[in-house]
Parts: structure tokens; sequence; C-alpha cells
């Protein structure tokens, strides 16, 4: 059984601590380090308490540059900042789980060029790819909703998304709208139509439909809730219901995780999964779309171990066997 070496850059978040959850348990993995500013000669499990029995690796101040993939689990902006100051093997590949390689015109460093890690849009690209920029959670759900009429060149209209997210979509730093008395009981919208995912989903969806010109209006919330996201957007869509279905099962058929639900959704189905799934509804002339993902796992850690699979020719669903938290 081949196995590769791992590094994991800023391990100390949500974000990271998920992916090291899934490394340990990934049979082709062996984790050689886990690198952390703040944390450095501390147990992972005295961060990661989930840990405790399953792993006695300590965060480490020094970087192997000889890993086969390093994964960097940096605050925006901040996985450039590493990469020019660091030196890495050109042998080694690099899964960004930052926002800093998404858009186009920031895809390429040095001898590097970052392929957009959406394995739904182009798998065979990331196979092929030496650093991949891994998708927003946010992103990642309204994609997989959009996707599908997009490669069908039938978004013709404005398209209205309201979706809201976790307390752990906030990342493990406090802030005024993170503490438990503010987020209990309670809900609030946030970066009104400029949410900065929005960047990537216009992307991607002009990379299947050229001509899309059209408005995409995102009104992202908190909900009082850990993990998650739910997604509903709609435009107008001139087929019947059947017609949709037929087109999203299509798109999707050869998809290892996103799935067309013919019931309507609920978070418990997908927390703690790297699935996404659809679910379609027609009213009028109208399309209503919902999707619903992890935001730590399909819509971040569990996404980047999914493209870690590809680009090393392992099964795309290694290590991904997750059940779901459904009561």
């Amino acid at each position: 059984m081949k196995h590769i070496k791992v590094g994991v850059i800023g391990g100390a978040g949500y974000t990271a601590g998920e992916l090291i959850r899934l490394l340990v348990n990934h049979p082709n993995v062996q984790l050689d380090f886990v690198y952390s500013t703040s944390n450095a000669g501390n147990l992972i499990s005295k961060v990661h308490q989930d840990l405790v029995g399953s792993l006695d690796l300590k965060f480490t101040g020094t970087v192997n540059p000889n890993v086969d993939v390093l994964f960097l689990c940096l605050g925006h902006g901040n996985s450039l900042k590493f990469l020019e100051s660091n030196s890495v093997s050109k042998d080694t590949k690099i899964i960004d789980l930052g926002n800093d390689f998404r858009l186009e015109k920031d895809r390429k460093l040095g001898h590097r060029e970052f392929i957009y890690g959406l394995p739904e849009l182009q798998s065979e690209a990331i196979k092929n790819a030496l650093c991949i920029a891994n998708p927003g959670c946010f992103a990642t759900a309204i994609q997989l909703a959009l996707l599908p009429l997009a490669n069908s060149s039938l978004l013709q209209n404005d398209v209205h998304v309201n979706a809201v997210t976790g307390a752990t979509g906030a990342g493990t730093s406090l802030s005024a709208t993170s503490h438990f008395p503010w987020r209990d009981n309670n809900y609030s919208y946030y970066k009104p139509f400029t949410h900065q995912h929005l960047g990537e989903i216009s992307q991607s969806v002009k990379q299947l439909q050229n001509d899309f010109s059209s408005d995409i209006l995102f009104m992202p919330n908190r909900g009082n809730f850990s993990r998650g996201i739910f997604a509903t957007a709609y435009t107008e869509f001139k087929g019947s219901l059947e017609d949709a279905i037929r087109i999203y099962k299509s798109y999707y058929r050869k998809a290892k995780f996103t799935f067309v639900s013919e019931d309507t959704l609920h978070l418990k189905q997908v927390v703690n999964t790297n699935k996404c799934l659809i679910h379609l509804y027609k009213h009028d002339n109208k399309l209503l779309v919902t999707s619903i993902i992890d935001n730590l796992l399909k819509g971040a850690s569990g996404q980047a171990i999914q493209n870690m699979n590809l680009m090393f020719g392992f099964d795309e669903t290694t290590g991904l066997h997750l059940k779901s938290t459904y009561f």
C-alpha cells in the first residue's frame, strides 16, 4: 500500500483539527509534522482534545520541506506570506485551505500554479495538479447548487442566494458575534451582497457558462448551531421540475459525495460527513435549489482530503467514510 508523508501548517484551528482527525485515520498517510508557532512543543491532543489516545505527536516550530504534501491551514492572506518566507521542495504538493490562490489572477506563485479544487467541477485537472486552492465553505455549497444549470447554459437571470452557517465558520478567535451568549438563540446576517466567496462562485459559473452576465445576490447568515451550511438559491427556469432533476442527476452522476435527494433536506443529514445533498423545488417559473454541507468537512478539510486522494491516485473516498451526527 502506498504511503505519503504529510505536513500541516497552522495546526490549532477548527479546520486544522478536522484535517488532523482525517489524516490520522487515513490508511495511506503518515502524519510527519503539525506546525504551530503558538503551540510548539505542546501535545496536539492538548489543543484537539478528542485526539487523546489517538495521537501522541507534538506541535513543532520547524518545517520539513520534503514531505509529499503540505496542507496550509492559515488565516486568509497568510498562505502567500508563508510560502514566500519558507522553502518547500519543488516536488512537494500543496493544498491551501485559505483564499489566497482561489481567483484566476492569484493562481501563480513562482513556478507553482494553483488549481481550483472543486472536484465536481474539474477532477481531471486536480489529478494532475501540483498545488490546489481549496474552495471556501459557502462557495462550495453555492457552486454545487448552481453548476448543473451553468453547465447547460440555463442561468439567464439573477440568482438569489440565502445561506446560513454554523459558529465554527467564524474560526476559533473570539469576536463580538461568536461569544456563546450572543450566538445562542440568535440569528443575523453579515456582509450582505459582498461576501468574499462571491468571486470564486462567479468564476466557476462563468467557466461553465461564459455568457453569464446576471447577478448572484448572496445573503450570508449566522446560525445558532456549531456546524453546517444550509443554502437556498432560486432563479427563473423555463423547464419542468422533472427537467431540472434530470439535469442535476446527469451532472452529478459520477460525483462521489454530491447527491440529489427527492425529499426536503435538513442539516443533520450531512453534519460530520463530506457529503453535499441537493434538493429541487419548482414554483411557477422559479427553480429553488437547496444545498447542504458540513462547513468544516465538504466545506474545508474533507474536501482537502478528497483533493489529496485525487492528486495521489487514491480512491476519492479513502478516509472519508464518515457517519453523520444524526441524533
